[in-house]
């Protein structure tokens, strides 16, 4: 069995990773594999995509719905950075039951406690370890919200991968480029150039290696945003929006907005009224109940509120501070249905190019033969 890499990364959107500006990729992956694009799960936001390429699995079995939890029964709240809410065996897990030796790399610490804790070794730029720096020779890493990050993360999976060989690498960077710059950007580019490079030098340390390059969700461009609670509020309602989207990571989306909101109705009899205001907003595209979004979406029961609703395509939902709509030019975000196409490019793929149609369908292939 060869062994793998998995390389996600963060928000990149098909539009960023093209020949121009990735060559090294795109030439190995049309040499040795191929190049398309899939789908991401959704709500496209990171916890819920990664939980999903880790195991192949979707919502419905990882049981991960968003980046953020809310308990209608208790009213607890926040945000989900530890383990323990993922349900789906890991392939992480899954190499480790095996005796076979596992690293996990990410910009962002917050994946390291949800996911990483299976690893053998684990690095984070968030939160450096400054043993594993100095045994792998990495310099002090760059700040996670910096143009620098990705690169630097992934020429530490390149370190890793020259000194331990693991038979699973999974290396994932942070979206703050690309929610700040547009694919035309040079600070994009100048991003995806990087991770090229690193890349290429990991084929070269290990020519037989599986590279499996995805994203967790694309990025799109909103221009207008709708804060939903307020305006349940002040038409008097009882609900609790849940943004699956919310983190900690404020400098990526400022209010917080995403492209999915999940509605928990705290009195059932105001359902109608609920309704009314969802159909009278032009910056809501769709609406769903808990059991239609199950069903057409594959997410679990739990989690996600009552009912799901869905921004139009140049909106989004987010926390405002007391007004209800805000246009903007500056906002660059994800997690509704339009970020869901995503970039995969293959390098030594353990099956055919069309036994991939989601990204978590790289993991649903490798669990076969592991």
């Amino acid at each position: 069995m060869n062994k793998v890499l998995i390389l996600v990364i963060d928000g990149c959107a098909p539009e960023y990773i093209t020949p121009e500006f990735a060559p090294n990729i795109h030439r190995l992956a049309k040499q040795y594999g191929f190049v398309k694009t899939v789908k991401a799960v959704v709500p496209t936001v990171t916890n819920v995509n990664h939980a999903s390429i880790l195991s192949g699995k979707f919502p419905s079995e990882t049981g991960m719905v968003g980046n953020y939890y809310y308990n209608p029964i208790t009213g607890e709240e926040g945000y989900i950075e530890e383990k323990g809410f993922m349900k789906a065996e890991t392939l992480l897990q899954a190499y480790r039951k095996r005796g076979l030796k596992t690293a996990f790399l990410t910009v962002k610490g917050k994946l390291l406690g949800v996911y990483g804790h299976a690893a053998d070794i684990g690095i984070s730029v968030q939160t450096p370890d400054a043993s594993l720096l100095k045994e792998y020779g990495l310099p002090a890493p760059p700040a996670v919200s910096s143009l620098e990050s990705s690169g630097w993360i992934v020429n530490a999976a390149l370190a890793v991968i020259k000194k331990e060989d693991p038979a699973l690498v999974y290396c994932t960077t942070n979206d703050y480029g690309f929610h700040h710059f547009g694919p035309e950007a040079t600070e994009a580019q100048l991003q995806i150039r990087q991770i090229d490079e690193a890349v290429a030098a990991i084929h070269e340390a290990d020519k037989e290696r599986q590279i499996y390059i995805t994203a967790d969700h694309g990025m799109n461009q909103k221009h207008y945003l709708l804060d939903f609670q307020q305006l349940a509020d002040e038409a008097g309602l009882h609900i609790f929006c849940l943004a699956p989207l919310k983190d900690r990571y404020r400098e990526n989306h400022v209010y917080q907005e995403g492209g999915i909101l999940y509605l928990f109705l705290k009195k059932p009899e105001e359902k109608d009224a609920l309704l009314a205001l969802i159909q009278s907003r032009p910056e809501i595209e769709a609406v769903m109940s808990n059991k239609e979004a199950a069903e057409k979406l594959h997410l679990p029961l739990h989690g996600i509120g009552d009912y799901v609703i869905f921004a139009a395509p140049d909106c989004a939902f987010g926390e405002l501070g007391g007004t209800a709509t805000l246009v903007t030019d500056a906002s660059r975000t994800h997690g509704s249905l339009y970020e869901q196409e995503v970039p995969l490019l293959a390098i030594h793929p353990a099956a055919p190019e069309e036994a991939y149609q989601y990204s978590k369908d790289i993991a649903a292939v490798l669990f076969k033969s592991i």
